[in-house]
């Protein structure tokens, strides 16, 4: 039973782990949007309202896939492994053991 239990815990743990990979994808597209943006304001001055509105839309739509992966893993934490754990207890019962 322990041992079931420490593999439920190593594995929500990697599984959080994993979703944070995802952070990195957010970072590297909003750089390259900023990036972007003041190339084009350098080239245009006059356009700077409407390029900086539409890059910080875009950087607001791109950093949910980082909000989405942090609470994947919280859930993956916090959440997860007491349910996983009542799951296996409770088939432990059912099964008499």
């Amino acid at each position: 039973m322990e041992l079931a239990i420490g593999i439920i815990l190593g594995c929500c743990a990697l599984g959080a782990g994993a979703a944070m990979i995802a952070g990195i994808g957010p970072g590297i597209g909003e750089g390259n949007a900023v990036a972007a943006a003041c190339e084009a304001i350098g080239r245009q001055p006059e356009s700077k309202g409407d390029v900086t509105t539409t890059m910080l839309m875009g950087c607001a739509v791109a950093e949910t896939t980082g909000l989405y992966a942090l609470v994947i893993a919280i859930l993956l934490i916090f959440v997860a492994p007491g349910r996983f754990v009542d799951i296996l207890t409770e088939t432990m019962k059912a099964l008499g053991r």
